[in-house]
């Protein structure tokens, strides 16, 4: 035994950095009994046993002593979703909540029944805009133009605001090579005498395109020669198409069929 301690004592005369570094910590924590004393000169043997015992103990405590705090303070800081209290709705809110979804779902059902299943055409007043459906399906859509909210006054008193009819309206009539009857307003805008009721004069042809469909009291969906101005707000009331976007209206839209303009 006096033997081996002699050759721990041998080995431990070779430099070691390792031991230098640790030797105050070992001597502290040891030294207060023989065995501890004994089991240090045993360490000083070697430099990697040393650095082998600390490595173990550095891994005891974290494996003992770091991780499970960690982990406790993670499950205590991090909330639950489903259990934080401070996430759970108010009865109000959830009044309000329900409130506003029965409200969507009556507004939904009423959309839906609204809206036919045959074509139909919507108009856009604002940005002179049509859009033609079947069902929540669109087919078509492009510039019109829509009225130009000019207001005429003739000098027996006589007024007319150029405004198209907003509204839902069906199509009373669907017409061909369409000619069109100049009412008064067409004589006393241009400055001209206005003529008998069935004067040749009133009637001129071309003007309208190669179709008509009539919303009634005088409103039209027609063509136009004046194509530049589609877009804008410029007629007396009526819409008006281009020859494309007309034929396919007329051809999609039955006496009857809905036509929505705001």
């Amino acid at each position: 035994m006096i033997d081996f301690y002699k050759h721990l004592r041998r080995i431990a005369d070779c430099p070691s950095k390792l031991y230098k570094n640790f030797r105050v910590i070992l001597l502290t924590f040891f030294t207060v009994n023989s065995s501890g004393i004994r089991l240090l000169r045993m360490l000083k043997a070697s430099g990697l046993m040393l650095g082998v015992f600390f490595a173990f103990i550095l891994l005891v405590v974290v494996i003992v002593v770091i991780v499970p705090d960690a982990r406790e303070m993670l499950v205590t800081r991090t909330p639950s979703l489903q259990n934080d209290p401070s996430l759970k709705i108010e009865p109000f809110y959830e009044r309000v909540i329900e409130s506003t979804d029965k409200a969507v779902q009556s507004r939904t059902r009423k959309y839906n029944s609204l809206t036919p299943n045959q074509q139909y055409l919507v108009v856009n007043t604002t940005a002179n805009h049509f859009f033609l459906y079947r069902g929540n399906t669109l087919i078509r859509q492009g510039f019109c133009s829509s009225g130009s909210y000019i207001q005429l006054k003739s000098n027996d008193d006589r007024e007319w605001f150029f405004k198209t009819p907003k509204g839902m309206h069906r199509i009373q009539g669907k017409i061909t090579s369409p000619v069109w009857r100049r009412p008064d307003w067409a004589f006393i805008e241009e400055g001209l005498p206005v003529p008998s009721y069935d004067h040749p004069s009133r009637y001129e042809a071309g003007v309208l395109g190669d179709y008509a469909l009539s919303l009634g009291d005088g409103y039209l969906i027609h063509g136009t020669i004046y194509k530049r101005m589609l877009g804008m707000p410029v007629t007396h009331g009526c819409i008006r198409l281009n020859d494309e976007d007309l034929e396919s209206i007329f051809k999609a839209l039955n006496v009857g069929s809905k036509v929505y303009i705001y």
